[in-house]
Protein backbone atom coordinates (compact mmCIF):
# COMPACT_ATOMS: atom_id res chain seq x y z
CA UNK A 1 0.00 0.00 0.00
CA UNK A 2 1.57 3.16 -0.81
CA UNK A 3 1.17 6.32 1.37
CA UNK A 4 1.47 9.68 0.77
CA UNK A 5 2.27 12.53 2.34
CA UNK A 6 1.51 16.45 1.03
CA UNK A 7 3.81 19.91 2.02
CA UNK A 8 4.05 23.17 0.48
CA UNK A 9 0.60 24.53 1.76
CA UNK A 10 0.79 27.97 3.45
CA UNK A 11 -0.55 31.43 3.44
CA UNK A 12 -0.26 33.71 0.20
CA UNK A 13 -1.96 36.83 -1.32
CA UNK A 14 -4.13 36.37 -3.67
CA UNK A 15 -2.19 37.09 -6.90
CA UNK A 16 0.75 34.76 -5.57
CA UNK A 17 1.93 31.62 -6.02
CA UNK A 18 2.98 28.16 -4.56
CA UNK A 19 3.97 24.58 -4.91
CA UNK A 20 2.54 21.70 -3.56
CA UNK A 21 4.52 18.41 -3.48
CA UNK A 22 3.53 15.01 -2.46
CA UNK A 23 5.52 12.31 -1.72
CA UNK A 24 4.93 8.80 -1.49
CA UNK A 25 6.09 5.86 0.44
CA UNK A 26 5.72 1.89 0.57
CA UNK A 27 5.44 1.30 -3.04
CA UNK A 28 6.42 3.18 -6.61
CA UNK A 29 3.81 5.41 -7.29
CA UNK A 30 4.76 4.72 -11.47
CA UNK A 31 1.65 1.95 -11.58
CA UNK A 32 -0.75 4.93 -9.99
CA UNK A 33 -2.66 7.36 -11.74
CA UNK A 34 -2.15 10.67 -9.06
CA UNK A 35 -4.91 13.31 -8.45
CA UNK A 36 -4.98 16.52 -6.11
CA UNK A 37 -8.27 17.21 -4.70
CA UNK A 38 -9.32 20.34 -2.27
CA UNK A 39 -11.85 21.19 0.69
CA UNK A 40 -13.18 24.05 1.63
CA UNK A 41 -14.58 24.74 5.08
CA UNK A 42 -18.42 23.70 4.75
CA UNK A 43 -18.00 22.28 1.29
CA UNK A 44 -17.51 18.47 -0.51
CA UNK A 45 -14.20 18.06 -1.63
CA UNK A 46 -14.00 18.49 -5.35
CA UNK A 47 -11.93 17.41 -7.65
CA UNK A 48 -9.19 20.11 -8.86
CA UNK A 49 -6.41 17.69 -11.30
CA UNK A 50 -5.06 14.26 -12.20
CA UNK A 51 -2.68 12.78 -14.18
CA UNK A 52 -1.71 9.39 -15.48
CA UNK A 53 1.08 7.13 -14.72
CA UNK A 54 3.41 8.14 -16.85
CA UNK A 55 2.24 12.10 -16.66
CA UNK A 56 1.11 11.72 -20.37
CA UNK A 57 -2.46 12.56 -19.84
CA UNK A 58 -3.47 15.32 -17.61
CA UNK A 59 -6.88 16.86 -16.42
CA UNK A 60 -7.64 19.90 -14.79
CA UNK A 61 -11.30 21.57 -13.31
CA UNK A 62 -12.20 23.98 -15.15
CA UNK A 63 -11.60 26.99 -12.09
CA UNK A 64 -7.94 25.88 -12.25
CA UNK A 65 -7.04 25.61 -15.67
CA UNK A 66 -4.57 28.03 -16.76
CA UNK A 67 -3.30 28.40 -13.61
CA UNK A 68 -2.35 25.27 -11.98
CA UNK A 69 0.02 22.73 -13.33
CA UNK A 70 0.08 19.37 -12.29
CA UNK A 71 3.59 17.22 -12.92
CA UNK A 72 5.53 13.89 -11.75
CA UNK A 73 8.84 12.64 -11.05
CA UNK A 74 8.72 9.01 -11.23
CA UNK A 75 12.45 8.48 -9.80
CA UNK A 76 11.28 10.27 -6.47
CA UNK A 77 8.10 9.65 -6.25
CA UNK A 78 6.42 12.40 -5.98
CA UNK A 79 3.63 14.42 -7.30
CA UNK A 80 3.34 17.82 -7.88
CA UNK A 81 0.86 20.70 -8.38
CA UNK A 82 2.20 24.46 -9.20
CA UNK A 83 -0.31 27.15 -7.96
CA UNK A 84 -0.18 30.44 -10.07
CA UNK A 85 -2.17 33.04 -9.73
CA UNK A 86 -3.97 32.48 -6.81
CA UNK A 87 -7.61 33.23 -5.71
CA UNK A 88 -9.02 33.30 -2.01
CA UNK A 89 -11.62 31.21 -3.47
CA UNK A 90 -8.55 28.55 -3.88
CA UNK A 91 -8.63 29.08 0.07
CA UNK A 92 -8.66 24.48 1.13
CA UNK A 93 -7.16 21.86 2.61
CA UNK A 94 -5.79 20.24 -0.47
CA UNK A 95 -5.40 16.55 -0.83
CA UNK A 96 -3.18 14.16 -3.38
CA UNK A 97 -4.96 10.86 -4.09
CA UNK A 98 -3.33 8.06 -5.85
CA UNK A 99 -5.12 5.25 -7.90
CA UNK A 100 -3.71 2.03 -9.10
CA UNK A 101 -3.94 2.25 -13.04
CA UNK A 102 -2.12 1.09 -16.00
CA UNK A 103 -3.96 3.79 -17.62
CA UNK A 104 -2.20 5.84 -20.28
CA UNK A 105 -5.34 8.49 -20.75
CA UNK A 106 -7.07 9.84 -17.74
CA UNK A 107 -11.05 8.86 -17.86
CA UNK A 108 -12.72 10.26 -15.52
CA UNK A 109 -10.58 10.30 -12.50
CA UNK A 110 -12.63 13.60 -10.78
CA UNK A 111 -14.45 11.65 -7.89
CA UNK A 112 -13.35 10.67 -4.47
CA UNK A 113 -14.39 7.39 -4.77
CA UNK A 114 -12.21 6.54 -7.83
CA UNK A 115 -8.92 6.55 -5.65
CA UNK A 116 -7.65 4.04 -3.68
CA UNK A 117 -5.44 6.17 -0.94
CA UNK A 118 -5.41 9.53 0.50
CA UNK A 119 -2.72 12.14 2.37
CA UNK A 120 -3.68 14.11 5.48
CA UNK A 121 -3.87 17.19 3.42
CA UNK A 122 -1.91 20.09 3.57
CA UNK A 123 -3.60 23.84 4.26
CA UNK A 124 -3.76 26.99 1.73
CA UNK A 125 -4.88 30.14 2.21
CA UNK A 126 -5.21 33.05 -0.18
CA UNK A 127 -5.90 36.30 1.52
CA UNK A 128 -7.43 39.14 -0.71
Amino acid sequence: QVQLVESGGGLVQAGGSLRLSCAASGRTISSYSMGWFRQAPGKEREFVTAISWNGGSISYADSVKGRFTISRDNAKNTVYMQMNSLKPEDTAVYYCAAKRSARTVIVGMRTVNEYDTWGQGTQVTVSS
